[in-house]
């Protein structure tokens, strides 16, 4: 059977996540049926992580098997017109049938988008996370290097996180402001539950000066999720990308793209 990749952006404001579940809207429940109602046969996704409610992602790559027969555009077109405005497909690819969505990634990025401003947005409140207190963000930059490497990450792990293991390896991690926006751009191997949201919930206290920026290396040593604070909302959260080894060929953002031009700023 063939094996075809594709690339998702969606706004999760409506959705209870990723994860189907039943009696509640979920992004795997629409794609899977949009698929199947142009495959004309039963499709079941795997997506390359996970995203909880609320959170937006611009380039998820999910992987499914089919026996049904499209062109590249029918795919594209036809899988388009059965899902909602808030969720699209924005590429396909017919991959080698060892390709998986989770286990052959080797990276997933993610950034997270704050409204640093005295005053809320109304048309943006579900598109960033609104902080009305001033940030220091070359605090919080420097905070966020000492997550660089392999470390076990329990004190950012959600409640409810089913991996077998927290050992998480980050490999770059920015923080950056643009006028009234901050944006956290973070990549690792893999994320924990709620792992993304929570250390920004420690860089946000780093940033309004209540912490210094060594401190997040006292809680990443502690490994205890009591250590670390809040967590922050899920609204500000997208899924950027996905790394896969070369010879799958994917398409990719580029290394320099960012939520920018989404924000319109």
């Amino acid at each position: 059977m063939p094996t075809f990749a594709f690339g998702l952006q969606y706004n999760g404001t409506a959705y209870r996540g990723w994860q189907f579940q039943v009696n509640v809207s979920s992004i795997q429940a629409v794609v899977e049926s949009a698929i199947t109602q142009l495959a004309n046969e039963k499709i079941q996704v795997i997506c390359a992580g996970r995203t909880d409610a609320g959170v937006h992602a611009m380039n998820q790559v999910i992987h499914f098997h089919t026996t049904a027969i499209r062109e590249a555009h029918a795919w594209l077109r036809g899988t388009n017109s059965y899902l909602p405005r808030d969720v699209s497909v924005q590429w396909i690819k017919e991959v080698s049938s060892d390709f998986h969505a989770r286990y052959s990634a080797t990276a997933r990025r993610y950034q997270y988008v704050i409204y640093n401003h005295p005053v809320r947005s109304s048309v943006l409140y579900n598109a960033m996370t609104w902080w009305y207190k001033t940030l220091d963000v070359d605090l919080m930059h420097q905070a966020g290097q000492y997550l660089i490497g392999k470390h076990d990450f329990s004190s950012f792990r959600g409640p409810h996180c089913q991996s077998h293991t927290p050992i998480r390896c980050v490999q770059q991690l920015q923080v950056r402001r643009y006028k009234d926006w901050v944006i956290i751009d973070i990549t690792a191997n893999a994320f924990l539950q709620h792992m993304v949201r929570n250390i920004v919930g420690v860089l946000l206290e780093v940033g309004e000066n209540e912490h210094p920026p060594q401190w997040v290396a006292q809680v990443l040593a502690a490994k205890d999720r009591r250590c670390a604070g809040r967590t922050a909302p899920a609204e500000g959260l997208y899924f950027m990308d996905v790394s896969y080894p070369a010879h799958f060929k994917l398409p990719r953002l580029s290394v320099d793209d960012t939520l920018l031009p989404f924000i319109a700023l």
